[in-house]
């Protein structure tokens, strides 16, 4: 295995690319890997959301795939690994599968919410599944799909250091997230904010961080922070926008946070922040979201985890018109004011994190998936 062809089009699936990039070059250095950057292709482009977004787009999706086949057929990578964003990704990965290419997927297709009709065509699409959830390989061919735990849950644990950090004299820390995409925070940021506002005025001392997931994002929420007008952006004030890459850090040490659906809230469950999970989309996206979305009740990851175990779902979920600033704020009142109501937060979160255990990393059983060998006893190095 001396080329590998690695693609991941959004920001999430990017980290993940990136550690398997780097386990692959840790078991044999001479290991060359490409992805969709190499063909001039950068991840903020390759996102985006809902099928308008899409529409609005499409030459440029169109060019992305005819150039990055032209890459399989020119460079003939030994595997091609491909990391969520099923849309395109499943594409390639088809298309280097019926050139003679191994092709393995990485994330399973949310197949348990809907379209479960997408299986068969997953199944000959790619020679290898892994699953990040434990109940996922069940739903495909024997062997097909393996469960190979969460990467998350391991990169967490190694940045965790010890017990959370003693709380803070100065007061409750609340985290808020509207979401890394300019459409997310659109929607979000306003009510978000008015949340704050009321909060402020409720919990003494209480401090406030908008982590960033980009530059991007971050001069939004600045924008809007401005435009609220609410004097926050003044010099010691008790609110802050944080710079990109202090998200985690910001979940280890919080009281409770509020987070738009999507990984941060997984996150938030692994490092056992409360937290109060919202979302919002264009009324036409609901609309059609509401009639195809079928497998599940809940949209946040650490709630369909519990729902498929049958346990108690940790954290509320207030969307469309259920996300208001009155909901929002009752909600987190308790999480800031009152201790025993916390406690019992995070030792529901506890429970649904210990069902992503496996044996040995997820990184590591990734790269052997990819390689095509089944247990981590043989060389990578060939």
């Amino acid at each position: 295995m001396r080329k590998v062809l690695l693609l991941a089009g959004e920001e999430s699936g990017a980290l993940y690319a990136e550690r398997i990039r780097q386990a692959l070059l840790q078991a044999n250095p001479a290991t060359e890997v490409r992805g969709y950057s190499d063909a001039g292709f950068e991840v903020g482009d390759l996102a985006v959301m809902g099928v308008l977004g899409v529409l609005r787009k499409i030459f440029f999706f169109m060019r992305v795939k005819r150039t990055m086949q032209r890459m399989i057929d020119e460079w003939r990578p030994d595997v091609v690994c491909t990391v969520d964003y099923p849309g395109m990704n499943l594409r390639l990965a088809a298309y280097a599968k019926s050139r003679g290419i191994r092709a393995v997927h990485v994330v399973c297709p949310q197949v348990w919410a809907w379209k479960r009709g997408r299986i068969p065509r997953i199944e000959a699409s790619v020679d290898a599944l892994c699953c990040f959830f434990p109940f996922e390989p069940a739903l495909f061919r024997p062997g097909f799909a393996t469960f190979v735990g969460h990467p998350l849950l391991d990169e967490i644990r190694r940045e965790r250091k010890g017990e959370r950090s003693p709380a803070s004299a100065d007061g409750p820390l609340l985290v808020v997230l509207p979401g890394s995409r300019m459409s997310e925070i659109r929607h979000h940021l306003p009510t978000l904010l008015e949340v704050v506002a009321a909060l402020l005025k409720r919990v003494p001392g209480l401090r406030v961080a908008f982590p960033s997931a980009n530059a991007k994002a971050r001069a939004a929420i600045e924008q809007g922070i401005a435009k609220f007008d609410s004097g926050w952006a003044a010099d010691g004030s008790p609110v802050s926008v944080l710079p990109p890459g202090n998200a985690r850090a910001s979940l280890a040490d919080a009281d409770c946070a509020v987070a738009a659906s999507g990984t941060v809230t997984l996150e938030a469950a692994l490092f056992g922040c409360p937290t109060v999970l919202v979302y919002k989309v264009d009324p036409l996206f609901a609309f059609l979201a509401r009639r195809v979305i079928r497998g599940v009740r809940h949209i946040g990851l650490a709630n369909v985890i519990a729902e498929k175990a049958g346990v108690k779902c940790p954290m509320p979920e207030l969307l469309q018109e259920d996300f208001t600033a009155d909901a929002v704020t009752q909600r987190l009142l308790p999480l800031l004011t009152d201790t025993a109501a916390n406690a019992e937060a995070r030792q529901a979160l506890a429970s649904t994190v210990a069902l992503l255990e496996s044996d040995g990393g997820a990184i590591e059983r990734i790269v052997y998936r990819v390689a095509g060998i089944e247990t981590g006893n043989q060389d990578l190095k060939n």
